[in-house]
Formats: C-alpha cells, structure tokens, sequence
C-alpha cells in the first residue's frame, strides 16, 4: 500500500499538470470560438497545430532523457546541449514551413484547401516557430525534475502556463490587433503559456536539481544519447504524422472547414480523460529501485486506465453534460457540436490502449531498450492509414471518420509496444525487480 501511495504523490501533480494543460485548450477554443471568423480560426489553427505537432513530436519525449540519463554536471551539458540544437533546428523548419513555397504547397496544394485558409495557417506556422525549441526545454527540465521526484513543480509550471492563457484570451479578445487577424489569440496564447511554463521548471531545476548533480562522473557522449532517443523521437514524430494525415482526408471531404473545425474541438477535448495516463510512463524508471515495483505499477495503470474509462463515460455520455461542455463551455454552434457527438463516443474507449502502451513503455525506458518501441510508430501510422481508405469507401466521414482512424492506431500502437518490450525480455524484467 505504501508503494501506491507514493505512486499516487509522485503521479498526482504530473495529472494535474496535464488537466491543466486540457483546461487551457478548452479555453483557447472558447477564445477561438467567440473571435470573428470563428470556423476559419478553428480551421486554420487546428491545421497548423497539426503540422507543428509533427515537428514537436520529436522533443516530445524530452523528459525521459532527464528523467534517465543525467547522473552528473558533465551528462547534463551533454544531453542540454542535444535539446536546445534539435529544438532550434525544429524551430527554424516550422518558420521555414510559415514563409516559404515548400510550406505553401504542404498547407494549400497538398491539403486542398482555399488560399484564404491557407494563409492563415502559414501565418500561425510562422508565429509559433519558437514553440518547438521552447517546449522542448519545458519537457527536458521536467523530466529532471521528476528524476528527483520533485513533480509538484512541474505542476506549478503547467499551473502558471494555463494561467497566462487564460489572461491572454480575456485581455485580448477584444483587441484590435485580434479582430483584425484573429489567429493571432491563439498564437499569443499558446507561446505565452509556454514562455511561462520554461520559466518555472527552469528556476526549479537550479534550485533542486543541479545541486544534486555530482561534479564529476562520466561521459555519456551523443552517440549513447543518439541511441536512446532516436526511437523515442521516430515515435513521437509518427504519432505527430497521423493527425496532419487524418487532417488531409478530412479536409478533402464535403463542408471541409466545419469538420476540420469540430476537429480542432475533439482532438482537445477527447484528450482530456487519456491524456493523463501518459504520465504513467515515468513511474517505472522513478521508482524501479524499490522492491517488486513492476507488479504495482501495472496494477496501478490497470486502475488509471479504468479510471479513465469512467470519466469519458460522464463527460460524452450523458447528453446534458456534453451539450453544456460544447455549447455553452466551448462556445462552439450547434452545428458544430453535432458534428462533435459520434467521435466524442469514440473517444470513450482511448484510455484502454494508453494504460497498456504507457505501461510497457515506463518498463522499456527501465530497460534501456527503448528500439524496441520503434515499430509501434509505424504501426500506429500504417493502421490510421488504412482505417481512412476503407472508412473513405462508406458513408463514415469527417470527425468521424478521423477519430475512429486514430482510436484503430492507438489500438496498433499498444499492441505493437507489448510485442517489442516482451519480445525476449523477461529475464531482463525480472532482474530489475
């Protein structure tokens, strides 16, 4: 019991960290649903996200680099080092992406859409540029941070961050510069949030972890940090692949602009009772020095995983309460909401596969065995992708059709990570414990 106990502590502010971050995005669609253009903004906003999500996707995973590897002053300006040039690298391609042709043909051409659309989506694209490189750190000094078991301020960053978007869409709602281009209220809320968030766990990891760190020690060299990462990253950037792709199907679908807005509304809304069971994946590597811990966690993120199940069945099942979250939280029309309703259903069913990924996941970062989890990337890919074709012959369209790809390369996701962690590593586990 006393293992649980401290799971939950250590888990608790991670969660609420997330929720946070949940929250921040429902009000950020509210801002978005209130602007003039609103459907446009919806639209152009969530597809710049979405090609963004590609290019953050690869530092996404930041933390378990802090969370793992930094033992020493020396490993920490090593693996610091990595971060920041592959943050300013992704930055530097989603600017390019905001001003060049390359991104003109990505974003209209390839997309289909109208150039007024377009536009618009380069221009976020341009904006945002500094959100990769940013977020990138925000990752990394958390997951230092939780190498010391000092989540709570990753919880007070993520706290702070949900603060500055929230300002940020009351004060300026109204403002000039927004009703003129009003894309620009999520932008400035976004980078806000994320400037606020770097600044917390930046101060917090002077403070709490760099004392910590031995001055000597040994190297651990960037072909070692190339070859822990490298499969995280190809994953991340797989995962990040499938929204752009099931943006692509659905922008290319009848009323295009409605659906890709009622998926810029799901995917942040359906994330809320998932997106949390992610941060099961660090428990394992923060607490594999205790006796028997492999038998509580997975017991544990069965429990989250039930936990999640419960909570979609009360925010998209009882119809009041999802009507009073579309309508008259969000903002959003009728119209809208309908279009809401089926993959809000669907949604229901994600935190099954995430428990199993997560779990599978924290025991291949113990292992160090994080190639194992490449080919999970792909599956979940290849999966979607073949879920769109064949929903795209029947009368299955739009937000639907793109949540029920997703849920179809969740599925693939978990059950390819169980495959490459167990495949040959039983011993491996049982020696850990």
């Amino acid at each position: 019991m006393n293992l649980y106990m401290a799971f939950a502590r250590f888990l608790l502010p991670l969660v609420l960290a997330t929720a946070a971050q949940e929250l921040s995005v429902q009000f950020l669609n509210g801002g978005m649903a209130r602007v003039p253009r609103a459907i446009e903004t919806l639209a152009a906003f969530g597809l710049a996200l979405g090609l963004m999500t590609i290019l953050t996707g690869a530092l996404y995973q930041a933390r378990q680099l802090g969370l793992v590897l930094v033992e020493n002053k020396l490993q920490l300006r090593q693996v610091t080092w990595s971060v920041t040039a592959t943050g300013l690298a992704l930055s530097t391609l989603t600017g390019t992406l905001g001003v060049s042709e390359l991104g003109t043909w990505i974003v209209r051409d390839f997309h289909q859409i109208d150039s007024e659309l377009a536009v618009e989506v380069k221009f976020a694209l341009w904006t945002m540029s500094p959100v990769p490189v940013v977020n990138g750190w925000v990752r990394y000094y958390s997951g230092l941070l939780a190498r010391v078991r000092r989540t709570e301020v990753v919880s007070a960053s993520s706290l702070l961050g949900i603060g500055v978007r929230i300002a940020v869409i009351f004060l300026f709602i109204d403002a000039e510069f927004v009703q003129d281009r009003p894309v620009l209220l999520p932008v400035v809320a976004t980078l806000g949030g994320s400037l606020a968030e770097l600044v917390v766990v930046l101060i917090g990891h002077l403070i709490l972890v760099r004392p910590t760190l031995v001055d000597d020690g040994p190297s651990i060299g960037l072909a070692a940090i190339f070859r822990f990462y490298w499969p995280l990253a190809v994953i991340m950037m797989m995962q990040g692949i499938t929204r752009p792709l099931i943006n692509l199907y659905v922008s290319q679908g009848s009323d295009a602009t409605e659906a890709l807005a009622a998926l810029t509304v799901v995917y942040a809304l359906g994330h809320i009772h998932y997106g949390w069971l992610n941060e099961l994946r660090s428990l394992a590597p923060a607490f594999q020095e205790e006796p028997g811990y492999d038998r509580v966690v997975r017991r544990f993120a069965a429990g989250c995983g039930a936990m999640g199940l419960l909570m979609a069945s009360v925010l998209f099942w009882i119809p009041s309460v999802m009507t009073w979250i579309l309508e008259d939280l969000i903002g959003v029309t009728p119209e809208i909401a309908l279009l809401c309703v089926a993959p809000l259903y669907i949604y229901t069913f994600f935190p099954l596969a995430v428990s199993i990924r997560t779990y599978y996941h924290g025991q291949a970062l113990v292992l160090r065995r994080t190639k194992a989890l490449a080919p999970s990337g792909p599956a979940r890919v290849a999966a979607a992708w073949v879920m769109l074709l064949v929903l795209g012959t029947t009368s299955v369209a739009g937000a639907t059709m793109g949540i029920a790809a997703l849920f179809c390369g969740f599925c693939a996701e978990a059950l390819t990570v169980r495959w490459g962690v167990t495949r040959g590593s039983s011993q491996e586990l049982a020696g850990t414990q």
